[in-house]
């Protein structure tokens, strides 16, 4: 009777395991094509026409995750100032927690980052559970403890060269800065820490594409083997009920040392 006892923890400890959503991190240097990369496989998955809460495929970004800044880093970040690329400009904890319920099948609030004004707004976007969960961001294998949580890690990989002007383009029409700005925190911050921080967290990657987007062989691959999961698995689509709203935090609880 024992023996039957332990065999059935093990199938339900199984199955348990096969309900969990199939997370994969999605990384590489700024305007690499990251996100381009996730919303084609969306795309050609058919994921962007079906509601928001019945997806089986969703995009999480770690552009959500800034940390919220103190009236000193502001300052900095106003003047083109503050490293955005190193890895305590983001709050690796709420992410670590985030992904965590996630795996849990639980649904979570993501953070509305503000590029202009440097800040989280007060609303977020409720993600509901999904069975795979595209994460992408600069730095989402340099964290192990949040590198160790993905089962396929990709990274886009796009020359240089390309990256800045992708990154020129977008800072000035979408973020309101100024050409110096751009280049000058380009030069100051983004390049060294692309090369510091982002760059060798390329060797934990299972598959590297290059040319981003342009790169249909890659990313058919990878739609592949998402159908694949997905004809697989059990779906978890169902009535889950939004977390509560976050607890406003105080001022004296919004900063953390960098």
């Amino acid at each position: 009777m024992a023996g039957d006892g332990e065999a059935r923890l093990e199938d339900a400890a199984e199955n348990d395991h096969a309900s969990r959503p199939f997370l994969i991190g999605v990384s590489g240097g700024t305007a690499s094509g990251k996100s381009s990369v996730c919303e084609k496989i969306m795309e050609l998955l058919g994921q962007n026409k079906i509601d928001h809460r019945q997806r089986q495929v969703v995009i999480l970004s770690q552009d959500s995750f800034y940390m919220e800044l103190t009236p000193e880093q502001k300052a900095k970040a106003v003047k083109g100032q503050f490293n955005f690329d190193h890895p305590d400009a983001f709050d690796n904890e709420l992410i670590r927690k985030t992904l965590q319920d996630i795996i849990e099948g639980r649904a979570v609030r993501i953070p509305v980052y503000d590029f202009i004004n440097h800040c989280r707004r007060d609303e977020s976007v409720t993600l509901y559970p999904a069975d795979v969960v595209l994460f992408e961001g600069i730095l989402m294998f340099y964290h192990q403890e949040i590198r160790d949580l993905f089962q396929m890690k990709l990274f886009v990989d796009t020359d240089a060269d390309t990256r800045l002007s992708r990154r020129v383009l977008r800072d000035i029409g979408e973020r309101g800065r100024d050409l110096e700005q751009v280049l000058t925190q380009y030069i100051t911050f983004v390049k060294p820490a692309f090369e510091e921080f982002c760059l060798p967290t390329k060797k934990y990657a299972d598959v590297i594409i290059p040319r981003g987007a342009d790169n249909m062989v890659a990313i058919n691959l990878i739609v592949q083997h998402i159908q694949d999961l997905l004809s697989g698995g059990c779906s978890k689509r169902q009535n889950v009920q939004p977390p509560a709203p976050p607890r406003r935090r105080r001022p004296s609880e919004s900063s953390r040392p960098h």
